[in-house]
């Protein structure tokens, strides 16, 4: 059995589901999902029951099984147990050690609780097509979302996500993340109306006064207003419609991105991706997308 903790918003709970899921699909384990952080986070909520995952929850008499925490650099964890095993063979919480890909994920065991971000499409990329598949939305568009999805289908689209929210409003936040300035969105900006050929820009933001203030265009644009945080998944739907993206310092952009699937896709992320220049990040953009 594998075990993910899940945390954070939408973009983080993805990463961490495909995450624990290649790793069960590698051990031919089944995989548990861990909410419990939402009971003690009111400004989150468990957010993957709009896709077509392996949706398992864990039972307390699984997480009872859990023994001390881990780093990955060792080969079989089940070599550190000193103490008389139970019926049930422990699960070992193995938390992640830095931001950039780890690859000592791969020599796991099975019976493993995962705590982490996992934020690299290298913990997932053996089963691309897989988590492509899971991340589908079950749910069908509601006609405002279909009369969008038409839309952007039929141009040559370009999402902007700008993100804002608890980056600007959480002292926390802002200081580990900040935001993408404007400097950051003009010049994605123009090197898209260099790159292709009629863009038709669409704007997705959690902050639509700052983006209206802000993002400067001479070409046909939209705002992406009707869907609130609830159906946050219709957003993240019709961001991966669009055919390119200039995408914020947000793992929820990141999968809009990602899960486009036009093989001629322009994406332009962030350079800056925290404030901490010390954190890794080289893993988290893939080689093809343009890092401004």
């Amino acid at each position: 059995m594998i075990i993910i903790q899940l945390n954070g918003g939408l973009g983080n709970q993805m990463f961490q589901y495909a995450t624990g899921r290649t790793l069960a699909h590698r051990l031919d384990t089944q995989l548990k999902l861990d909410i419990s952080q939402f009971q003690h986070n009111p400004d989150r909520n468990y957010n993957l029951g709009c896709f077509s995952i392996q949706e398992q929850f864990v039972s307390q008499q699984d997480l009872d099984r859990i023994q001390m925490p881990i780093l990955m650099f060792f080969k079989n964890p089940f070599r550190l147990l000193r103490k008389k095993m139970s019926s049930e063979p422990p699960i070992i919480r193995v938390m992640e050690r830095y931001f950039h890909f780890d690859p000592e994920i791969q020599n796991l065991s099975d019976n493993i609780y995962l705590k982490g971000y996992w934020q690299s499409e290298k913990y997932f990329k053996e089963i691309e097509e897989i988590i492509r598949r899971e991340f589908s939305i079950k749910i069908p568009p509601d006609s405002d979302n279909k009369e969008f999805r038409d839309r952007i289908s039929a141009v040559n689209s370009v999402s902007i996500h700008v993100r804002r929210g608890d980056y600007v409003t959480n002292p926390l936040t802002y200081q580990t993340h900040g935001v993408c300035d404007v400097d950051y969105y003009q010049k994605a900006i123009d090197e898209t109306l260099k790159a292709i050929d009629k863009p038709h820009f669409f704007i997705f933001s959690d902050d639509q006064s700052w983006a209206k203030s802000n993002i400067i265009l001479n070409a046909p644009m939209e705002y992406v207003t009707h869907n609130d945080s609830l159906k946050n998944y219709e957003d993240l739907r019709l961001m991966s419609t669009c055919k390119h993206h200039i995408i914020a310092n947000s793992s929820f952009s990141w999968w809009g991105a990602w899960l486009n699937q036009n093989p001629d896709k322009i994406v332009i992320a962030p350079q800056k991706w925290f404030n901490d220049p010390t954190i890794n990040t080289n893993d988290l953009i893939p080689s093809t997308w343009i890092r401004l």
